[in-house]
C-alpha cells in the first residue's frame, strides 16, 4: 500500500509518500520559524494560511520526487489532531479532497501517534512492547507500549511541556524561538557545575512532571544575575547549562522508573526535544545500566513531519481502518482512546 500523509497541525508543513513494501519513498517538509519568530511564537491564524499556500505544492514536490503519479496513491493519511484546530482543518480538507478526487480512502491520524511510530522508519525498529517518552513543545508523557493503539499513560507533565519549558527559558535569555535547539546551542558554551537547578518531583514516586517551579528558579536566577537589566554572555551560558541539565536528568530519572515500574528493556523517545544531543546522552547511559535499549529517529523525523504520518496511517489502512466523509479534527485527542490494531 502507499500512502501520502500530510502534516498541519501546528507551524510545519509536512508531506510524504509512505510504501509498506518499499519503505519511504518520499518526503518535503517546510518550516514557518521565519514566520512566527518575530512575535516569539506561533500565532495560529499565520500558520494556517501558511499551510494553505505551501501545502499543494509540496504535494507536488513529494509526488515528483518519488516519482509517484496520483493514480499511483492507494489511501491518504492526514494528521486529524491534536493541535490548532485550524491548521489540522488546511491538511484534513486538502487530504479527504485528495482522496476523494483519486478514489481512494483516506484516513485521520493522531499527531502523537505519528511521533511515537516514527523511529519504526529506521534501520532498526523497536519491538512491541516499549516504553516510549513523547516529549515536545505541547507534550511530556511517559506511555506503555504493547502494539499500536495499545497505549497506556503512565505519566505526564501536571503544567508545562519540557519544549515549552524550553521555549519560555530561551525567552528569559533573550534567544530566539523556537527555543529548545537555541537552549542547548548556549549550554554547550556554559558551565554545567556552576549553578544546580532543581529536578522536579525526582524527590517523591511516581512518573508524573513538572517543569513551572523549574522556570520560575530559572527567572529568579537570571534576575539575581542581572547588572541594569541585562545578563553577561557567560551567565547567559551557564543558565542555559544549568536549566538543560535539570531538564535532562528528570527525564533520565522518570525514564528510568518507567522501565523498571513496566519490566520492559525497550525505551523510545519521540518528539522534538528527543532529538536534544544531551538528552540522548544521558538516556543512552541510563538504558545501558538499566540493560535496556534507547530508540529513536533521524533528527529531521523527531520534529513534526509527514513522513512519521503516512506510516502511521499506513499501518492502520493496512488494518482496515479508514475515516468517513466527514471532516473531524479534535485539538485535544487522548491517545489511549485510539482503536488498537492487531500485529501481524
Amino acid at each position: 500500500m502507499r500512502v501520502l500523509g500530510i502534516e498541519t497541525s501546528c507551524d510545519e508543513t509536512g508531506v510524504a509518500i509512505y510504501d509498506s513494501e518499499a519503505g519511504l519513498m518520499g518526503d518535503a517538509l517546510y518550516s514557518q520559524v521565519a514566520v512566527h519568530a518575530e512575535y516569539g511564537g506561533v500565532v495560529p491564524e499565520l500558520a494556517s494560511r501558511d499551510h494553505v499556500r505551501k501545502l499543494l505544492p509540496l504535494v507536488n514536490e513529494v509526488l515528483l520526487s518519488s516519482g509517484t503519479s496520483a493514480d499511483q496513491i492507494d489511501a491518504v493519511a492526514y494528521t486529524a489532531g491534536p493541535g490548532l484546530i485550524g491548521a489540522l482543518m488546511v491538511g484534513a480538507s486538502t487530504g479527504r479532497a485528495m482522496a476523494l478526487a483519486w478514489g481512494v480512502p483516506a484516513i485521520g491520524v493522531h499527531h502523537m501517534e505519528g511521533h511515537l511510530l516514527a523511529p519504526m522508519l529506521e534501520e532498526q525498529p523497536p519491538e512491541f512492547p516499549f516504553v516510549a517518552l513523547l516529549v515536545s513543545g505541547g507534550h511530556t508523557q511517559l506511555v506503555k507500549v504493547e502494539g499500536i493503539g495499545e497505549y497506556n499513560l503512565l505519566g505526564e507533565s501536571l503544567d508545562d511541556a519540557a519544549g515549552e519549558a524550553f521555549d519560555k527559558a530561551a525567552k528569559m535569555l533573550g534567544l530566539d524561538y523556537p527555543g529548545g535547539p537555541e537552549v542547548a546551542r548556549l549550554a554547550e558554551k556554559g558551565d554545567r557545575k556552576r549553578f544546580r537547578f532543581p529536578r522536579p518531583m525526582t524527590d517523591r514516586p511516581g512518573v508524573d512532571f513538572s517543569f513551572s517551579g523549574l522556570k520560575t528558579f530559572t527567572l529568579n536566577t537570571a534576575n539575581k544575575l542581572k547588572v541594569d537589566g541585562v545578563l553577561s554572555e557567560t551567565d547567559r551560558c551557564d543558565i542555559a547549562a544549568a536549566f538543560e541539565e535539570a531538564v535532562v536528568d528528570t527525564l533520565a530519572i522518570k525514564c528510568r522508573r518507567a522501565l523498571q515500574q513496566t519490566g520492559f528493556k525497550e525505551l523510545v523517545i519521540a518528539g522534538g526535544v528527543s532529538a536534544n544531543q544531551r538528552l540522548r546522552d544521558r538516556l543512552e547511559v541510563m538504558v545501558k545500566k538499566e540493560r535496556a535499549q534507547l530508540f529513536y529517529a533521524r533528527p529531521r523525523f523527531c520534529t513534526d513531519n509527514g513522513a512519521m504520518i503516512a506510516y502511521a496511517g499506513c499501518q492502520r489502512l493496512m488494518a482496515g481502518q479508514s475515516s468517513d466523509l466527514s471532516i473531524q479534527c479534535q485539538p485535544r485527542w487522548p491517545m489511549d482512546s485510539l482503536e488498537p490494531i492487531k500485529q501481524k
